[in-house]
């Protein structure tokens, strides 16, 4: 029922949105170079649609597809039994009831680890809103009540399964955008984290760099893995929480196609002009053909030198020529885009032109 109610009340809201981004459809995409940027970003729902409904639910999935969101994010990690899990952290303790369900199967340093329970045994687990204090938007009173309703950890089969399911009864159709959680820490466990979620991936059609996702990971070394001893052609986003350098993107474009960073990565803040204050990111990762993919956008978290949310995605977007917004709210980026009369050309990724094929992954290297 909840998923039902879920698309029947957002289905006219959106269709009249829809109408708007699908004029010039036909447009032939847009050549980039270092100096120019594509001028409309994919829009990712951020752990589906985390600032509605609980994270990395099914039902957040739901919420993000009839939101017309572009791509929805899959963080992944593996159960006892190698079973890619749809789930954001390491630990349990924050997003579940796992201290009550299994109060003796904690570790030592007192968490319950999802890598310890088989996915039977995680099924038996309510997912909630998490419960960390020491996030600004929360103190806006405005997320999903905590410990209500009954939902429930998934599998990345699962999720895949339920996106294609609403590819095919939608009329818009959402990518797939999964993260590769902390892969050595999976390793040290005896679990190869890669390597599953690329068999899952393949189970359900996802093995060519043509298919609507992508793979992203913070540990540089995992993503070389990928291109290199795993040879997977699928498009790759290096994710970084330090500012880079134009010597390490050239090194990053060698095995990835773009980079996800922090918004302030981009901009940084506000002139006295009241313009924004840009880095020069995105203009260096673009002279290396790198995607720009930001997160997370939050409209009860804005910057407070950002006066609202459509001048925020302005500075983004217009200013700062990011290709890709993740969201926590991702109607309200889908919203903007449409108002500005913009699109999202064919429903394809967005690739910079430069010297390299723009459906081609790094996968040749």
């Amino acid at each position: 029922m909840w998923l039902v109610m879920i698309v029947w009340l957002l289905s006219g809201r959106m269709m009249a949105g829809m109408a708007m981004a699908q004029i010039n459809d036909d447009a032939p995409a847009a050549i980039v170079t270092s100096d120019q940027t594509q001028n409309s970003p994919i829009v990712i729902g951020h752990r589906g649609a985390a600032g509605y409904l609980p994270e990395h639910t099914t039902e957040g999935v739901v919420l993000a597809h009839a939101m017309q969101a572009d791509y929805i994010e899959q963080d992944v990690v593996l159960s006892k039994d190698s079973i890619p899990i749809v789930f954001h952290d390491l630990i349990l303790d924050d997003l579940t009831n796992a201290a009550t369900v299994f109060p003796d199967r904690k570790r030592a340093d007192g968490h319950w680890y999802v890598m310890d329970f088989t996915l039977h045994e995680l099924r038996k687990l309510t997912v909630t809103e998490r419960r960390s204090p020491s996030r600004p938007w929360k103190d806006k009173g405005n997320r999903f009540p905590l410990e209500s309703g009954n939902f429930r950890i998934a599998t990345l089969a699962e999720h895949l399964q339920l996106i294609q399911g609403l590819n095919k009864t939608r009329p818009n159709e959402a990518g797939v955008y999964a993260e590769l959680k902390s892969p050595a820490e999976h390793r040290a466990a005896g679990l190869d984290l890669a390597k599953a979620v690329l068999e899952v991936l393949s189970q359900y059609g996802y093995d060519s760099a043509d298919d609507h996702i992508y793979l992203q990971c913070f540990d540089e070394a995992e993503v070389r893995r990928l291109r290199k001893e795993l040879k997977t052609p699928l498009l790759i986003i290096q994710l970084l929480n330090q500012p880079a350098d134009p010597a390490k993107l050239k090194s990053i474009a060698e095995v990835a196609d773009g980079i996800g960073v922090p918004l302030n990565h981009v901009v940084t803040g506000k002139n006295a002009d009241d313009t924004p204050q840009l880095t020069e990111l995105v203009k260096n990762a673009h002279a290396h053909a790198l995607q720009v993919h930001v997160w997370t956008f939050r409209t009860d978290a804005l910057p407070e030198y950002a006066g609202s949310v459509s001048e925020y995605l302005e500075w983004l977007v217009a200013a700062g020529g990011v290709d890709g917004i993740f969201a926590d709210q991702p109607d309200v980026v889908v919203e903007w885009r449409i108002a500005r009369k913009q699109q999202v050309n064919g429903g394809n990724r967005f690739r910079l032109l430069n010297d390299r094929d723009p459906e081609k992954s790094q996968a040749d290297k």
